[in-house]
């Protein structure tokens, strides 16, 4: 297809999508395909919150904690009526830490955000970016297949083409449009979704922006091609945990486990579906009074009070299970008692100087101005993927690479000094994996694979697949069903645990200089053989018995200590790919000097 045949193709898709969702789901009947919604769930299963469950529910709202509620509501009510007054100020964070009533969690919260004012700023704004959307948007396509997976167990959000599903795709579409930089990003659907639940439209969007672009939240570097704070609280996150928890530290660096592993959706969507939601509001009711403190020290609070549990745990996949999806069903904490242990937190920190990670940069921080349409390019409208990567996605690469490897050396430091050998650990030390390493940002791949249309790809970073494929963050996606795709960030970083892992691959090979073009694989090995004292055995001179387990060891070290590494090396593309023996390429005229070593017929 040439280039104006694909620039209508998309132009005719977004107004295809739009026209969906503005006819509404009483007007689709039957043309929603039955996968789209999920079955019905019997009414007695729904919590407080909206949130269908499998089962029946096993806990109720005790008539005490409703009359405290009921009281409670009284009060706010009262203070809602003079809420810039002196008086209320000081009231305003010890009642917050006590809870806000969930029916007065619309107004507050827009109160805490100051929406009516942002609002009252921009009449007209949000339907001026709606209507750009509509005739501009690039994104539209994986905003719509993000809005029917975004909490699809809450009866708000369970019907395809409900009312508060087009609300989040409207919200979503427009604020593509007003903030061109970060454009759209899947971690902003759970945001805008948790939002609705509380406002209305225009409500949820002025909201949504506030949390993105106010320097009290700055949310904005998060989604930002190169996701530099979440780089910046990731290495937070690591002070933190060395100063206080060393022992846990050192557990996880033991099974090679890298916080980037378990914490994405702690930092990307303020805990959204990684803890109960009932304890996500209580933690979003302080994060919009304190800011971006309140994160760091919840992460810091999550981990202090399963600290025992976690250290019994000696896997890695059991441990980012239970951490993303143990505690998101059960936490085993009641919610006051977490928040009163955060609020300590938040004090140790703070006595510590380690509760603010700093201000956020230039780079966090928008650098167009919000609201200014700038339409996009050719590539951009199609869906064409660029073909470099930039320097800001380069640059994140190699941090997330640094990162890897860090944790992988330690590992084997740590496996050596206390002489144990890796086979020890097979089952257990996969270590920190992005498909070893060399793929992130190799592949610009999205775990949706639907995508022609957004900035970025963050794929897998929240968690393993097999632990939770729906609740993963996908969190910029950048490949169409057709194989084309757009974007100029993608960071796909996955973890894929299996149950016999192997360790992490040294940084190169000894006969390597670091490459983009080293691909290495690895089986299990022993760490105290020497490398340097290899020598061939022919896979001829094995005698194998049937009947019994054949261990094929292609190399020792003298001492007939094996040591099974394999390395490849591809020198170059235009090449035919080499032959390589620990290390180092071999001649042809060598392998048919050698027929019993190398004939694997």
């Amino acid at each position: 297809m040439n280039e104006e045949a694909l620039l209508a193709r998309a132009s005719e898709e977004r107004e295809r999508i739009f026209q969906r969702y503005e006819r509404g789901r009483e007007n689709l009947v039957g043309q929603i395909d039955p996968w789209e919604d999920p079955e019905f769930e019997d009414y007695h299963k729904t919590d407080r919150y909206g949130f269908i469950h499998d089962e029946r529910l096993l806990h109720k709202t005790a008539p005490q904690k409703v009359n405290v509620e009921v009281e409670r509501e009284k009060k706010w009510v009262k203070m809602l009526g003079s809420w810039d007054t002196p008086a209320t100020k000081e009231k305003l964070h010890r009642r917050i830490y006590k809870g806000i009533p969930n029916s007065l969690r619309i107004k507050i919260w827009c109160k805490l955000l100051n929406v009516n004012s942002m609002k009252s700023t921009n009449v007209g704004k949000y339907q001026e970016m709606l209507r750009l959307a509509k005739q501009w948007s690039t994104d539209v396509r994986q905003i719509d297949s993000d809005v029917n997976r975004q909490f699809r167990e809450h009866q708000f959000y369970r019907e395809r083409y409900s009312e508060k599903q087009c609300s989040l795709f409207n919200v979503l579409c427009a604020y593509s449009m007003y903030n061109s930089e970060v454009g759209y990003c899947q971690g902003m659907s759970g945001l805008a979704g948790v939002l609705l639940m509380y406002m209305d439209e225009e409500d949820a969007f002025w909201a949504l922006a506030i949390l993105l672009s106010d320097k009290k939240y700055a949310m904005h570097g998060l989604y930002v091609e190169g996701f530099p704070k979440l780089t910046r609280f990731l290495e937070h996150h690591d002070k933190i945990l060395t100063k206080f928890m060393p022992k846990l530290k050192q557990h996880f660096d033991k099974f090679g486990l890298d916080a980037i592993l378990y914490s994405l959706k702690w930092f990307f969507v303020c805990f959204v579906e990684r803890v109960p939601f009932s304890l996500c509001l209580r933690v979003w009711d302080i994060y919009l009074l304190d800011g971006e403190r309140v994160i760091t020290a919840m992460a810091y609070t999550i981990l202090k009070l399963h600290k025992k549990a976690i250290m019994k745990l000696n896997d890695m996949d059991l441990i980012v299970n239970y951490i993303q999806v143990k505690l998101h069903k059960d936490f085993g904490y009641e919610d006051d008692i977490v928040i009163h242990h955060l609020e300590r937190s938040m004090d140790e920190l703070k006595r510590a100087k380690i509760d603010y990670p700093g201000p956020p940069p230039p780079s966090e921080l928008p650098q167009r101005q919000l609201g200014t349409f700038v339409e996009p390019d050719k590539k951009a409208k199609i869906g064409q993927r660029a073909e470099n990567f930039s320097e800001t996605e380069k640059q994140a690469r190699a941090t997330v690479i640094l990162r890897r490897e860090k944790a992988a050396l330690e590992l084997q430091e740590l496996r050596v000094s206390q002489s144990d050998t890796v086979s020890d650990h097979s089952g257990v030390a996969s270590g920190v994996r992005c498909e070893d390493s060399v793929s992130v940002l190799g592949s610009r791949r999205s775990l949706a694979d639907t995508s022609v249309t957004s900035t970025a790809d963050l794929s897998v970073f929240s968690s393993g697949r097999s632990h939770a494929p729906d609740n993963s963050l996908d969190t910029h996606s950048n490949i169409s069903d057709d194989g084309t795709g757009c974007g100029n960030c993608s960071l796909s970083v996955q973890w894929v645990p299996t149950a016999q892992s192997t360790p992490r691959a040294t940084p190169y090979p000894p006969s390597a200089s670091p490459s983009e073009d080293v691909v290495r694989i690895h089986v299990t090995y022993n760490p105290l053989a020497s490398p340097s004292h290899l020598q061939p055995v022919s896979p001829s001179k094995y005698k194998y018995d049937h009947h019994k387990p054949v261990s094929l060891n292609f190399y020792t070290n003298g001492s007939n200590v094996p040591d099974n590494r394999i390395r490849i090396q591809v020198s170059s593309e235009e090449l035919l790919t080499p032959i390589v023996d620990s290390g180092r390429i071999i001649a042809p005229r060598y392998i048919d000097s050698h027929p019993g070593m190398y004939d694997y017929k």
